[in-house]
């Protein structure tokens, strides 16, 4: 389908791709990675044309056609369903012919052509891609020009899905998505029948959709077999080997040379010298293994807090006179780790306004200790960064009495070096804002992060490196993301934000993946009439009453979960004190402190007892109420 053969191209001076070579059969579905500034999108409009190569060639299957989202987000009076349907040309084309055409042979030869197209269930198609992408039919009649760019990316995006090209490129399609529209999308993406090629940091999303890898490696494409995670794994054993295979040369040529040195004199050694300084020379340079520089967050923990941090107390949300959210009732605790689930526009961004203190509510109580610190991310705080100032100006400003070496190492925490800390911030990318954003909410150690949307900038080893900060920071997380990968490895609480109301879900992500697919469901079946529609009822009634039923037992989970917690917490005290028990050099000391750590571990012992018997009895109390809900 695409060849791409010695592929040379500068842009400043700078090579992006040398003799760069890959092909890419029909039907694969390809990853496109590599890190940013890179050239993945380069590739893209050097594949679309758009730009000239310096050498090589790149073709495409004769025929094919290639679509892509377009740049510029749709707009006009036309309503979404319409615009989409558009996208097809040559259908439109088509029915247009079939209206004014008045020739008999022509009239044929256009209706055979529609029907080989699908072209009359080509509404169809259309909503369904729409409603996948979170427009329902209310949503599908209304004019373009009624959303914001992010709504009306996501129609562009609906459009090239709909036309279903030969050859697809998408260019990170998750950016303008919710977690809900993610979701879909990989369904949609991993069972696509043409070929694919994606760009993208979604991990999830890399795994579930691609066959394929090709990564863009110091100008070069190199093919993997398989997702994301067989293409990580392949390139660890093959760094692996390359380092070993580097030892042995340097090994080999050291004792060569060594040989060398000590005999080139001799004159009875000459000539066994001369060998080996050929043998020297058809060896080639020391095999290079060189790994990129891994990225690295740390976020500073704060001070212990008593629980709750915050609870809230039948609250009301909302702007004015408009409720967003009723019947608010929750708490956060310091080692809570939540994610927040449900479409754009039921309320999330209003319920981490409302926690993070930037929004009042309009009725109700709400308790938090006049000593919380709290921080807040979102992605829109890149616009109110100062282009002209530097990271360690930013950072140095909130920072007042600070000396220099303690503003540059809260930089430091999040890959801000000397030499990065000192470039302004128009200079810098859209992930090194992002990190700035993250080291300037930070720098208080707040108790309660509010994270929304974190990782829209940052490259996959970025993303790897804010799950493994997150689990390590010691206060709370309240966090939205539309990365399944983020949201399964950082929260350990999910709260479903729809109708109006914050309830906390019975279940993990792959659970909410069923739930949303029982939606998806249910909503095409209450299409129908009769019989249908009350079936589609009765399910709602089912659904509400589960929810109910979660929602009467959702403290007494609450309390599994802490029991849990501080068995884990004890647990991981009893390693510690046992490691230092066994430490040869802790008895050549005072007995006092052998001492002391012995009964330090029999009240640890005594604990765990009693947690684990509070844990079972919480259990079982929770399987009961389960059973009779």
């Amino acid at each position: 389908m695409l060849h791409i053969n010695d592929l040379v191209f500068r842009i400043g001076g700078r090579a992006l791709f040398d003799q760069a070579t890959v092909h890419i059969p029909a039907g694969a579905r390809v990853g496109l990675v590599g890190r940013n500034g890179a050239g993945k999108s380069t590739l893209f409009k050097l594949i679309l044309g758009e730009y000239a190569a310096d050498g090589g060639d790149i073709s495409i299957r004769p025929r094919a056609r290639v679509g892509r989202v377009a740049q510029e987000a749709p707009e006009g009076e036309t309503t979404l369903l319409d615009c989409v349907l558009g996208a097809d040309t040559e259908r439109s084309q088509l029915l247009e012919e079939a209206e004014t055409s008045h020739d008999p042979h022509r009239l044929a030869e256009v209706h055979e052509r529609l029907n080989a197209i699908d072209a009359h269930s080509a509404p169809a198609r259309a909503a369904a891609i729409l409603a996948g992408l979170g427009f329902g039919a209310e949503a599908q009649a209304r004019p373009v020009s009624s959303y914001s760019g992010g709504w009306r990316m996501r129609v562009a995006l609906a459009a090239v899905l709909f036309i279903r090209p030969d050859l697809m490129l998408l260019d990170e399609p998750t950016n303008h998505l919710d977690l809900e529209a993610t979701l879909w999308l990989q369904a949609y993406l991993a069972t696509y029948p043409g070929t694919l090629v994606v760009i993208s940091h979604d991990r999830e999303l890399l795994n579930e959709v691609c066959n394929r890898i090709v990564h863009l490696d110091r100008t070069k494409l190199v093919p993997y077999g398989g997702n994301y995670d067989d293409f990580e794994r392949t390139r660890r054993e093959k760094m692996d080997l390359a380092a070993k295979a580097q030892v042995k040369q340097l090994e080999q040529r050291r004792k060569i040379q060594g040989f060398i040195d000590r005999f080139r004199a001799k004159a009875s050694k000459a000539r066994q010298a001369q060998s080996r300084v050929k043998m020297l020379e058809r060896m080639g340079p020391v095999v290079s293994v060189i790994e990129d520089r891994g990225m690295s967050f740390d976020f500073p923990d704060p001070e212990p807090m008593s629980p709750p941090i915050i609870a809230i107390d039948n609250g009301i949300a909302g702007y004015g006179d408009k409720t967003v959210l009723s019947g608010l009732n929750i708490r956060v605790d310091m080692d809570d780790r939540i994610a927040l689930l449900g479409a754009n526009g039921n309320g999330k961004s209003t319920l981490s306004k409302v926690l993070s203190g930037r929004l009042k509510l309009l009725a109700g109580d709400m308790h938090r200790p006049a000593k919380l610190r709290i921080g807040y991310f979102a992605q829109h705080q890149t616009d109110e960064l100062n282009m002209a100032a530097t990271p360690y100006d930013h950072m140095a400003q909130l920072m007042k009495d600070a000396p220099e070496a303690k503003v540059r190492a809260q930089l430091g925490r999040f890959g801000f070096e000397q030499d990065r800390a000192d470039v302004k911030v128009a200079n810098l990318s859209g992930g090194e804002k992002a990190r700035l954003l993250f080291a300037l909410m930070s720098r208080d150690a707040p108790h309660l992060m509010i994270l929304d949307e974190p990782t829209n900038h940052l490259d996959i080893d970025a993303r790897e490196a804010l799950v493994a900060a997150l689990n390590a920071y010691d206060g709370a997380v309240v966090l939205v993301s539309h990365d399944p990968h983020l949201v399964e490895l950082v929260a350990d609480s999910l709260w479903l934000v729809a109708d109006g109301k914050v309830a906390p879900f019975d279940g993990d992500l792959a659970d909410y993946r069923k739930f949303l697919l029982d939606q998806a469901r249910d909503a095409r079946r209450g299409d129908n009439v009769g019989g249908e529609r009350a079936a589609s009822g009765n399910r709602k009634d089912e659904r509400r009453a589960a929810a109910e039923a979660r929602a009467q037992t959702a403290p007494l989970r609450k309390k599994v979960q802490d029991a849990e917690k501080r068995l884990e917490k004890l647990g991981g005290d009893k390693t510690k004190i046992e490691a230092k028990l066994a430490d040869p050099k802790l008895y050549s000391g005072p007995g006092e402190a052998v001492a002391k750590l012995q009964k330090d571990l029999a009240e640890l012992d005594r604990a765990i007892a009693n947690t684990e018997s509070e844990w079972l009895e919480l259990h079982e109390q929770l399987e009961a109420a389960t059973a009779n809900a």
